[in-house]
């Protein structure tokens, strides 16, 4: 990566207040990126900027609020964006919650998927405009090994049929790759510069693995730190698909190890059910009709 490359570029990335999140920014503001940390809580946010400030005392980095799981909280963030940027060459679609108890948002949606898939959904339709007026501009939407043998169920949702944490977590993830796929499939048929990749962490040892609203008991944390990856290292693939020339937008990137568990960022297969087209429009579609977001190509 070339510090000259990404110098005064534009970047937001939800979630950044830690975990996978702040790795991230951590490493955009050494190269000289300005920033925008998208993140629910406040004073997280605000710990994690600090954080970041230590690392890279000249770095030029704010704090925006922004719970994707909340579409009016998405519409606000993106609003006050436009009011402050003339453009935007980075997104990076991180933000995420693991198997929470069941829960429904004010939307009446459930959590992982509402806050996983639509708010960024929601997020990035309302900052396209920005995104197109950025030349080379990117989409980074983060997936997981949990979408392989995942399923879209159209008819629940909501989880009112039943819920299971984890395969809703899958669903989840498998929206978000599919997303960036079907967004990167649209961006080319309108002749645009702007790509979206999908990449995943591998598996990292992130606060993502509470125990909905509890911390993982020590053993656990223990455990994770044995066998996971570090987040820096989760990062990775992150950094990768946001920043390497060669990609042409459509990609799916991960660690290159065992499994696809850890090691270094490399361009992977998705699982199958990735590639069907026609759930993929009616994801599209259905995620139009509850977001109340249209993606405008044109401007």
């Amino acid at each position: 990566m070339e510090e000259n490359r990404l110098t005064e570029k534009t970047a937001i990335v939800t979630g950044a207040n830690s975990g996978l999140g702040l790795e991230t920014a951590k490493v955009f503001a050494a190269q000289g990126v300005q920033i925008t940390l998208a993140v629910r809580d406040m004073d997280k946010g605000q710990t994690a900027l600090e954080d970041i400030k230590k690392e890279a005392p000249g770095a030029s980095i704010e704090v925006m609020k922004l719970d994707l799981s909340d579409l009016g909280s998405v519409r606000d963030f993106a609003e006050q964006v436009k009011g402050k940027m003339g453009s935007l060459d980075l997104l990076i679609n991180n933000a995420g919650v693991m198997v929470p108890p069941f829960t429904k948002t004010k939307d009446g949606i459930e959590l992982q998927f509402a806050s996983n898939h639509l708010g960024h959904f929601a997020l990035t339709g309302r900052l396209l405009p920005l995104l197109l007026k950025a030349p080379a501009s990117r989409i980074v939407t983060l997936s997981s090994l949990a979408h392989r043998g995942a399923a879209i169920d159209f008819d629940n949702l909501d989880g009112s049929k039943g819920y299971k944490g984890m395969k809703f977590y899958g669903q989840s993830k498998l929206a978000n790759l599919m997303f960036a796929q079907e967004l990167d499939k649209r961006l080319k048929q309108h002749g645009l510069s702007t790509i979206s990749i999908a990449c995943h962490p591998g598996i990292s040892a992130t606060n993502l693995f509470k125990f909905g609203k509890r911390e993982a008991p020590r053993i656990f944390k223990g455990l994770m730190n044995r066998y996971f990856q570090p987040a820096a290292m989760g990062a990775l693939p992150t950094i990768y698909a946001a920043t390497e020339p060669g990609l042409k937008g459509g990609e799916y990137i991960g660690p290159d190890g065992k499994g696809q568990r850890r090691g270094y960022p490399a361009i992977e297969t998705p699982h199958p059910a990735a590639h069907n087209e026609e759930v993929s429009k009616r994801l599209w579609e259905v995620s139009e009709k509850l977001t109340g977001v249209s993606f405008d190509f044109t401007s």
